[in-house]
């Protein structure tokens, strides 16, 4: 593919590392503030957030959210501020829904196997109805997919009107579930595969220091890309990052080196802005 925009999304901290993983992990509000305002220097146009209760612990609550999206929206309120609902064991798909309700954020990341683990009739009418909901009140939903026989269900769905949107934006998660965790360019490509022509826009996460390799590989099939601290804290020299932002001024210099360039928050806030549309035969 010729050269093009992509869009660098950030996800500084994740819902299981700690400072002893990482000292420079951002946990806190102000934290994730300043890491939101030097990513957005480096060229992310938008972030992914964890947040975490007072003892530490993975959070859904709002009053958890709340104070770190302010904060983050201070610092760089050019980002799209993106909130995730990932269960890690400790919450369910009502809880989850209940989140992005309460919080009523620009947008959400959702794992299609956590919202409607099965194809039972009151499991997709809940995450029909959630999904119009979400339609109604202009948050992005980003669906996140961790196998190839995740898009084929994904596209199932669509088709049969559960998830109706115009151009839903898809991230196809790489490495979680190999024997050594670390993810591979060449495991992006059943994914895309799978996708083939349907109309979606869609993203790449991956674990491991091959991380920005794979951006690259993504950018050039397409795609755009997920990086930072939650996944992975190695440089493409295989040194350990500083920051969030050195890793994306990592994969933005490899990315301009072929080309591409790294996508502004305001066109980065239109794409999400699309993927909320309903479609219009739905």
């Amino acid at each position: 593919m010729s050269a093009r925009e992509v869009m660098l999304m950030v996800a500084p901290n994740g819902a299981r590392k700690t400072k002893a993983d990482h000292p420079g992990l951002p946990l806190t509000p102000d934290e994730l503030a300043a890491e939101a305002g030097a990513c957005l220097e480096a060229g992310a146009a938008a972030i992914h957030l964890h947040v975490r209760d007072g003892e530490g612990r993975h959070s859904l609550e709002p009053a958890d959210y709340l104070p770190a999206i302010t904060a983050v929206r201070e610092a760089a309120p050019e980002m799209v501020v993106q909130i995730t609902t990932e269960a890690v064991g400790r919450y369910g798909p009502a809880e989850q829904m209940a989140c992005v309700r309460a919080v009523v954020p620009e947008a959400a990341s959702l794992a299609l196997r956590e919202l409607a683990p099965d194809d039972g009739k009151e499991t997709l009418e809940r995450l029909r109805g959630f999904l119009r909901w979400m339609q109604v009140m202009d948050i992005s939903p980003q669906f996140i997919l961790y196998a190839p026989e995740e898009v084929e269900r994904f596209l199932r769905l669509r088709s049969d009107g559960v998830i109706a949107f115009e151009r839903p934006f898809l991230l196809f998660v790489l490495g979680r579930h190999s024997a050594e965790g670390i993810s591979k360019p060449e495991e992006l490509d059943p994914f895309v595969e799978v996708l083939g022509n349907a109309v979606a826009e869609w993203a790449v996460c991956a674990f491991g220091p091959r991380e920005a390799e794979i951006a690259l590989h993504a950018a050039r099939l397409g795609g755009h890309a997920r990086i930072g601290f939650e996944n992975n804290d190695r440089l493409p020299d295989g040194s350990v990052a500083e920051s969030n932002a050195d890793l994306v001024r990592a994969v933005r210099d490899l990315l301009e080196r072929e080309g591409h360039a790294v996508m502004a928050p305001a066109a980065a806030r239109a794409l999400f802005r699309h993927a909320a549309k309903r479609a219009a035969i739905c």
